[in-house]
């Protein structure tokens, strides 16, 4: 395995693919923060020469984090399609980037060999394309998910209703439900962050939502994103939650930081299916996000995209519902500025859908970091061109508990009229029976939360 190169006059060596992984990333601060970073543009250039002359084979066959020491790495090992990969493990990486990009390669076709990759082998051809390319790949890639509605159909834009309320009212939130709804927001699901991670809490607002829901006929699905195990305690005292959330990481040591296993996922995903009240088949929400395995000093030596890629390897074997990255919620520490945020979401789009994952993304920025809301617009319009499944959207693009801003739920309105998007079929019949939408757009009572009341 060739690790070095000549460029401009000067010889390049890599210790090792964390090494090679780490140098061809664009820039990103959370890997200099690391030591991880290329020092310098030449040096960025030489490893992406490097990184493009690998086989397949070659990543494969030197993992960088053994499976026999990572429960994570030994889920993404034992997904690979054996048949597909050993037609594939002799191409480079430059290969497989001409074969993604090529006119006459399908969605299904990116489909099927994706099976047959693993998912440093999908960071790996990510670190080689432009922002352009990663919108161009991702849009050829349909992928339906079904709990209670089915979303990811091409041409749909669906959307995450996030109506969180800083001391967890039910009022507060059932307003702010009400004024979403009111835009066409909520397909995809209707999703509460709580202050309050408390069983009880929990289900005062799973009970809230699942009766307005019910009052109005609403098809969606609904979640509050404590952890899993005080969600699965309170399905088990009857709450009625359509799916179970949980945030996730890129190796084990990651996630037990965040208090879970593979085991314990496992133990939920069954339990959603016995007794959530989603009809499924998927019932699961995982989140994730470039940097929280750094965070919890669980990174390995690895870079944030090589971890980010491998959330999606791991997501992959629970066939979840829906998956969304929160782009630039960790703040400059990770990914210091526009150009930064703009990439990550792009490559998280990309390669959730290279693994076959109902990807979304909460594309937002903390108020620390070098962005304004004219960036995140920016990565709307990217996002939507590729054909990201789903947006979260907040009350005027600003979470008044989280404490950050996020796209609002006029702006996902604007985004289907302008790119020729529509909510999910179901909703969207919902929403012209509600009379806020009239023949596919907005009607005059669009943003109008009183028609909550008539």
């Amino acid at each position: 395995m060739k690790l070095h190169t000549h460029y401009l006059g000067a010889v390049y060596q890599f210790s090792d693919l964390k090494d090679l992984f780490a140098k061809a990333n664009e820039e990103k601060s959370g890997d200099r923060l690391a030591g991880l970073a290329a020092e310098t543009v030449q040096e960025r250039i030489a490893a992406k020469e490097v990184l493009s002359e690998l086989t397949l084979a070659d990543i494969r066959e030197n993992p960088m984090i053994s499976p026999e020491e990572d429960e994570v790495s030994q889920i993404i090992e034992n997904q690979v399609n054996e048949p597909i990969y050993q037609s594939m493990k002799n191409w480079s990486v430059a290969e497989l980037r001409e074969y993604i990009l090529s006119d006459e390669t399908t969605g299904e076709d990116l489909k099927r060999i994706s099976r047959g990759l693993n998912s440093e082998i999908i960071a790996a051809v990510a670190k080689l394309m432009s922002n352009l390319d990663l919108v161009h790949a991702a849009n050829k890639i349909e992928i339906l998910t079904k709990c209670n509605i089915m979303i990811g159909q091409k041409g749909v834009l669906a959307s995450r209703l996030q109506p969180n309320h800083p001391t967890d009212n039910v009022e507060g939130m059932i307003a702010s439900l009400k004024e979403g709804l009111s835009y066409g927001i909520g397909d995809a699901v209707i999703g509460i962050n709580p202050v309050d991670d408390s069983v009880e809490s929990v289900k005062r607002l799973l009970h809230a939502t699942k009766n307005f829901m019910n009052d109005w006929e609403i098809p969606t699905q609904n979640c509050v994103l404590a952890h899993v195990t005080t969600q699965m305690k309170a399905i088990e005292q009857g709450a009625p939650a359509d799916m179970i959330f949980q945030s996730i990481a890129g190796t084990e040591a990651a996630n037990r930081s965040f208090g879970i296993s593979a085991a314990l996922l496992e133990e939920a995903n069954q339990l959603a299916k016995s007794h959530g009240t989603g009809t499924g088949p998927q019932c699961l929400y995982f989140e994730t996000g470039q940097g929280s395995e750094l965070s919890a000093e669980a990174h390995f030596g690895m870079d944030q995209l090589t971890l980010e890629s491998r959330n999606y390897g791991f997501a992959r074997h629970y066939d979840p519902y829906i998956v969304n990255t929160v782009v630039g919620f960790i703040g400059p520490e990770y990914l210091y500025n526009n150009k930064q945020v703009i990439r990550a979401g792009l490559e998280d789009h990309f390669m959730a859908k290279m693994h076959g994952i109902p990807m979304g993304v909460d594309i937002c920025y903390t108020n620390h970091i070098k962005a304004d809301q004219n960036d995140i617009e920016d990565l709307g319009v990217l996002l939507t061109a590729a054909g990201v499944n789903f947006i979260i959207a907040t009350p005027m693009g600003d979470d008044c508990m989280l404490n950050y801003q996020s796209m609002s739920y006029h702006d996902v309105a604007t985004l289907r009229q302008t790119m020729g998007k529509q909510p999910s079929p179901l909703f969207a019949e919902w929403l012209e029976k509600m009379g806020i939408f009239e023949q596919g757009k907005l009607s005059k009572y669009a943003g109008d939360p009183s028609i909550f009341t008539r």
